[in-house]
C-alpha cells in the first residue's frame, strides 16, 4: 500500500515535469538561459524552505550530512543543469532525447555498483521496455540521428551527474529528510549556477526587467510547483523506494513533455508516440517493482488460502 502511494506520487510528478518542459521552452526563449535557470532554482529552494517552515522540518545538518548536501548540489543541480543546457544547445533534439533516455539504466547501474542492489529479470525487462519506449517517442519527431558531437558528451555528463546524485540522495535520506535535503541542494546549487551565469552572461541580470507579467507568472509557476514541490516529492520517493525504482518513472516524462508540447506549443503527436507510450508504461510497471509486488501479494493470498 505504501509503495502504491509512492508510485501515484511519482506519476503525478511526471505529469508536472512534462508540463514544465513546455514552460521552460518559453522561459529560456525570453531570458538568458543560465541566469534565469539559476534564479528559477533559487526561487524553488526558497519555496521549499517556506513549505518546510510550516511543517517544522527545518534543522541544521550534521557535518556528514553537509557532505551529501554539497555533493548533491554540485551534481544534481549545478552540474546537471549546466551540462544539459550546454549540450542541448549544440546537439540535435533526437540525440539529446535518446541520451537522456539512458538515465534510468545509468541510475540502476549506479545502484548496483554503490548500493549493492540486484536487478531481477522482471525489472531488467522494465528498463529495456522503457528504453524502447523513449527511443520510439523521441525518434517519432525526427527519423534520423545526427552524428556524434561534443554536445552529446555534455548531455551524457548531465545524466551521469544526475544518476550519481540519486545515489547520494538515497544515502542521505537515511538520516536527513529528503525534502530538507532538496531545499539545501537547490539554494546552494543555484548560487553556483548564478556565479557561472555572471561569468557567461554578464548582462543577464540587467535584462530580466524587460519581461511581461505573464512571463513572470510562468516563471514562478515553474519554480514553485515543478521545481520546488516536484523535486521535494521526487527526492522523498527516492528515499522511500530507492534510486533505480524511482528513476524508471522518468521515462514517462519524455512522452508527457511531447504530449504537452503538442497541446500548448502545437507540436505534432503521431502513432509512434502512442506506441512509445505503451512501452514506457510497461517499463514503469515492470521496472518499478509494481508487478513483482502484485505477484508477491497474490502468492501470499494463495498460500494463506
Amino acid at each position: 500500500m505504501k509503495n502504491s502511494k509512492i508510485y501515484l506520487i511519482l506519476i503525478g510528478i511526471m505529469f508536472l515535469w512534462g508540463l514544465n518542459v513546455s514552460a521552460l521552452k518559453v522561459i529560456v526563449g525570453n531570458f538568458p538561459p543560465i541566469t534565469i535557470t539559476a534564479l528559477r532554482v533559487f526561487t524553488a529552494g526558497v519555496s521549499v524552505f517556506i513549505i518546510l517552515l510550516f511543517l517544522k522540518k527545518i534543522r541544521l545538518p550534521s557535518r556528514k550530512e553537509w557532505k551529501y548536501i554539497i555533493g548533491g548540489s554540485i551534481l544534481n543541480v549545478t552540474g546537471h543543469h549546466l551540462f544539459l543546457g550546454i549540450g542541448l544547445n549544440v546537439t540535435s533534439a533526437v540525440n539529446g532525447g535518446l541520451i537522456l533516455g539512458l538515465g534510468p539504466l545509468l541510475t540502476a547501474l549506479m545502484a548496483i555498483l554503490f548500493l549493492g542492489k540486484k536487478l531481477t529479470f522482471v525489472r531488467t525487462l522494465g528498463f529495456i521496455f522503457g528504453g524502447i519506449g523513449v527511443s520510439l517517442t523521441v525518434l517519432a519527431g525526427d527519423t534520423s540521428l545526427s552524428g556524434m558531437s561534443i554536445g552529446d558528451f555534455y548531455v551524457f555528463l548531465a545524466i551521469v551527474s544526475q544518476a550519481i546524485s540519486f545515489i547520494i540522495i538515497s544515502k542521505a535520506a537515511k538520516t536527513l529528510d529528503p525534502r530538507l535535503l532538496t531545499g539545501y541542494m537547490l539554494v546552494i546549487g543555484s548560487i553556483l549556477l548564478l556565479l557561472i551565469g555572471l561569468w557567461k552572461e554578464p548582462e543577464g541580470l540587467a535584462s530580466l526587467g524587460n519581461a511581461s507579467v505573464g512571463m513572470w507568472s510562468i516563471f514562478f509557476a515553474s519554480a514553485i510547483f515543478a521545481t520546488a514541490v516536484g523535486h521535494m516529492l521526487y527526492n522523498y520517493a527516492i528515499g522511500q523506494t530507492g534510486p533505480a525504482e524511482a528513476s524508471i518513472f522518468l521515462n514517462l516524462n519524455t512522452f508527457l513533455s511531447i504530449l504537452f508540447a503538442g497541446i500548448f506549443l502545437g507540436e505534432r503527436i503521431t502513432s509512434s508516440h502512442m506506441l512509445g507510450l505503451i512501452f514506457i508504461v510497461a517499463g514503469v510497471i515492470f521496472g518499478s517493482g509494481a508487478l513483482e509486488e502484485l505477484m508477491l501479494k497474490n502468492r501470499a493470498k494463495r498460500n494463506a488460502a
